[in-house]
């Protein structure tokens, strides 16, 4: 994880979300612990309760296990669960967006395709 938060999110909220990410990118996978609550205060200058916020969201969500004394764990399933949710999300609030936007600069769309083929390729 690399800090660069910025000011309009709460940090727990971003603390969140680059836990997340790391999840998506196969950083974290299931049954990987999670960095201690006290090790990325530490490192990042944080208050122990900010990092405990993002974890607990992360709990709520069944992505993360509490382990008592131990620590916090990736969920079996929680990629695969994760990966669903941030679909639905993607389709739901960000494509109908990039639609608008794609129609209201007039572009082609085939031809939007063909440029990110090689993005999709790397």
């Amino acid at each position: 994880m690399t800090p660069g938060w910025n000011e309009h999110t709460p940090i727990y909220r971003q603390l969140k979300e680059k836990v997340l990410e790391m999840m998506l990118d196969g950083d974290l996978k299931a049954g990987d612990a999670l960095p201690s609550v006290r090790q990325v205060a530490a490192d990042y200058q944080l208050n122990p309760i900010t990092v405990s916020k993002a974890y607990q969201e992360l709990v709520d969500d069944n992505l993360v296990e509490k382990r008592r004394g131990i620590g916090m764990y990736m969920t079996a399933g929680a990629s695969e669960k994760l990966l669903a949710s941030e679909r639905e999300r993607f389709v739901r609030e960000e494509w109908p967006a990039m639609v608008e936007r794609i129609r209201r600069l007039g572009l082609d769309v085939e031809q939007l395709l063909r440029s990110a083929a090689p993005v999709a390729d790397a």
